[in-house]
């Protein structure tokens, strides 16, 4: 009984300091809590304060854009607007030269009919196949005696002559439909889609690809009020693409993007829009010029690797 008693007084003086350490406890935990909400609303701001202020409008390096290898007569000069995506309003921030070699080529429709064949065609396989008479089952025994029947001479039922026998001349595949067009064609192609895309009022620059918000209805007003057709196509001097507007594209498979290295003239052509940023032009326009300025052959004969 002593044992008993003094078991309750132990737990009756552990209950007295547990009601009073329980509002400290409980204050330091609404404390700690409210602490907790606020840094993690402060970095959210922060992290928006940051995005947001990442996209500053750069109208300096715009207004000092230079040509690699300048054209020699001034007739021959290319220019274009600079819009941004982070308005809706259609406002211009500047105002570029274009290379006219790679954006004023003349139209040549037998070049881009060649590519498009081309990228159409190289990747195919053809998996069609027919059985020989070899391969055909039975026909092993002569249907009947060479001479004295007053019938053809026929050696087996599987013949290419005979019904449900094998095929002489089929299909045997796969059978890959793979070739290269030569290097020049390819960056003709290039060019002539990019004049032809920017002749047509179909080509647009861009600062960047930031958005404000990565609602789809937003880019869809933006297309809308720019009257920029039905298909998009977004392209970046690099793979990585703003997490906002990832969002927003993947609710809309009429809008796409790729970066300036997987440019083509079959997608330039699929889309009835295409929108460069200024940093994918400065990509597109060293690659291009350097291809067509280097010292080696342009024409050479694509080899595959051993």
């Amino acid at each position: 009984m002593a044992f008993l008693s003094k078991g309750v007084h132990s737990m009756w003086r552990s209950t007295k300091l547990l009601q009073t350490l329980l509002p400290q406890v409980s204050q330091s935990f609404l404390c700690s809590s409210s602490e907790l909400s606020s840094s993690s609303n402060s970095e959210s701001e922060s992290s928006d304060s940051l995005e947001s202020a990442s996209h500053v409008i750069d109208t300096e390096r715009i207004r000092n854009r230079k040509l690699l290898y300048p054209p020699q007569h001034s007739c021959d000069r290319i220019q274009s607007w600079v819009s941004t995506l982070s308005r809706l309003q259609d406002d211009k921030v500047g105002i570029i030269d274009l290379h006219p070699s790679i954006f004023g080529v003349h139209p040549r429709l037998d070049i881009i009919h060649e590519n498009i064949k081309w990228q159409q065609k190289y990747k195919n396989i053809d998996f069609s196949r027919v059985r020989t008479r070899a391969e055909m089952p039975g026909g092993g025994r002569k249907p009947w005696r060479q001479k004295g029947t007053g019938r053809a001479r026929h050696g087996s039922i599987r013949s290419p002559l005979w019904n449900k026998g094998g095929a002489a001349k089929g299909p045997r595949g796969p059978t890959s439909n793979f070739y290269m067009l030569p290097f020049g064609i390819r960056v003709l192609g290039l060019r002539t889609a990019l004049s032809c895309k920017l002749a047509q009022n179909d080509l647009h620059i861009v600062d960047s690809l930031y958005i404000p918000a990565e609602d789809p209805e937003y880019l869809r007003d933006l297309v809308k009020s720019r009257a920029w057709g039905y298909s998009l196509l977004l392209v970046d001097d690099n793979d990585e693409v703003p997490q906002r507007l990832a969002n927003a594209l993947q609710q809309i498979p009429e809008y796409n993007v790729m970066p300036a290295y997987g440019l083509n003239v079959y997608s330039m052509l699929k889309h009835e829009t295409v929108v460069l940023t200024l940093s994918a032009v400065e990509k597109i326009e060293e690659r291009l010029l350097y291809h067509l300025h280097r010292s080696g052959c342009v024409q050479q004969k694509f080899r595959l690797p051993l």
